[in-house]
């Protein structure tokens, strides 16, 4: 299947011919997995033929040929240099490229939040773990809340670990230089929040303290993305949530400034240079052009992806219409659901809502309603939403897509209801047994 020649159906619906999606399967969470169009899926596979017909000939002499253009295509639309973006397998694996590059002190500071991916906070932690020891600073994040409060308590998590540097950096006294890096989300995971990161990366500039940005919902959600007018130190992003491109694929930003910083990926290639060696200008983008055999056809699905949205009319039509719909979807949601929005005014919202479930904080264990919800949502209604906890509360992330439509945040909540009260029932039960 080539990509489309005639003009789009509307938005909605009429969209899921171009996706490989089972007939009755409604699907809500492409802030997870994202979905591949069948356009995108034909032209990777007919990639990876090709790759497969001579892969010798494609990785010895002819992969700098195609991974470049992806690059450079990716970089324009990021507003980054051609030489600032690589391709990686998965933002998780670009934020652990970075944190585990960098040179820690006993004494400097890796500041999370407790919006942080769980994998990420895992990471952080384990750094934490290993000699020297930095310390994890945790800034609270809770919603419902404001971004202007955001923005204040963050200004003041950041005075307050500078203070706590300049005490260690006083006892120390032997030249080391102390550091704080802040792991700062775009756009949250759980709940899926866009947080003014901008303004966080600034706060931060002006305070001395790198920022390593985990932007995996931003690549096709988020407008206006420019990396060189925002200047975070780092920045990683997935390209196949709402993007379209094919999993796994995933694009690193690191400026030329901080490129110094980086001196492997993971595994190390045989491109690898020691710092006592000379280096060039190319040596960054070298370290992630081949790292070991990989499938690079999910990275060159970056540029049938881009021809599929720009088929579609653009990236402001599609996010216009997502928005609009996670918006208004999300109303309806916490109505048929008779509780709340957690992002009420909309000033956190881009493509996905965040719906509280009408279930008491404490019910059950976490993973045993986690997995009771997840198999009656995904089995008995074959629906597809996020289910977490924040704040005390149980809550659905509900992502809109272009395929998607009112009718779908109904469906959800017939089915929410139903796997609710049943949860509810057995956790009753579970009750009255032990009584």
């Amino acid at each position: 299947m080539t990509m489309p020649t005639q003009p789009p159906p509307p938005f909605g619906h009429q969209l899921r011919q171009y996706f490989g999606f089972e007939t009755d399967y409604v699907n809500l969470n492409s802030g997870s997995y994202g979905s591949v169009p069948n356009p995108v899926l034909a032209a990777t596979e007919a990639s990876f033929r090709s790759i497969e017909g001579n892969i010798d000939r494609f990785i010895k002499l002819h992969l700098d040929e195609y991974l470049t253009p992806a690059r450079h295509r990716m970089a324009k639309f990021l507003g980054a240099g051609p030489e600032e973006i690589v391709f990686v397998p998965s933002t998780s694996h670009g934020l652990n490229t970075v944190l585990r590059n960098l040179l820690w002190n006993e004494g400097d500071f890796i500041i999370t939040a407790t919006t942080t991916y769980n994998s990420i906070e895992r990471t952080s932690q384990y750094i934490a773990d290993l000699p020297p020891h930095p310390s994890v600073s945790v800034f609270e994040l809770k919603f419902p809340t404001t971004r202007a409060s955001v923005l204040q308590t963050f200004r003041a998590h950041l005075d307050a670990v500078n203070a706590q540097l300049q005490i260690a950096q006083c006892k120390i006294g032997n030249g080391t230089k102390l550091k704080a890096v802040a792991v700062i989300d775009s756009i949250a995971s759980n709940p899926g929040v866009y947080l003014p990161w901008k303004e966080m990366v600034a706060l931060c500039r002006e305070r001395g303290i790198l920022t390593v940005v985990d932007a995996a919902h931003s690549v096709g959600q988020e407008p206006n993305i420019n990396l060189s007018e925002t200047g975070p130190d780092f920045w990683t992003s997935n390209c196949y949530k709402w993007f379209y491109a094919h999993c796994p694929c995933a694009i690193l930003y690191a400026p030329i400034r901080n490129q110094h910083l980086i001196q492997s990926p993971f595994p190390t290639p045989y491109s690898y240079v020691s710092p006592k060696e000379p280096q060039d200008q190319s040596h960054f983008v070298k370290l992630f052009e081949w790292t070991t055999t990989t499938d690079y056809s999910k990275y060159l699905s970056v540029n049938p992806a881009l021809d599929f949205r720009q088929w579609l009319g653009g990236e402001q039509k599609i996010n216009d219409y997502c928005r609009s719909l996670a918006l208004s979807g999300g109303k309806l949601l916490s109505r048929l659901l008779g509780t709340s929005l957690l992002d009420p005014t909309g000033e956190f919202t881009l493509n996905m809502t965040n719906v509280e479930l009408p279930l008491a904080p404490s019910i059950l264990d976490n993973n045993t309603a986690f997995e009771f919800l997840l198999r009656n949502l995904l089995e008995g209604w074959r629906v597809s939403a996020a289910v977490f906890r924040h704040n005390g509360k149980w809550w659905v992330r509900v992502s809109a897509q272009v395929w998607n439509e009112i009718s779908d945040f109904e469906y959800l909540a017939k089915a929410l209801k139903d796997s609710c009260e049943k949860l509810d029932r057995k956790y009753q039960r579970k009750i009255a047994g032990k009584l």
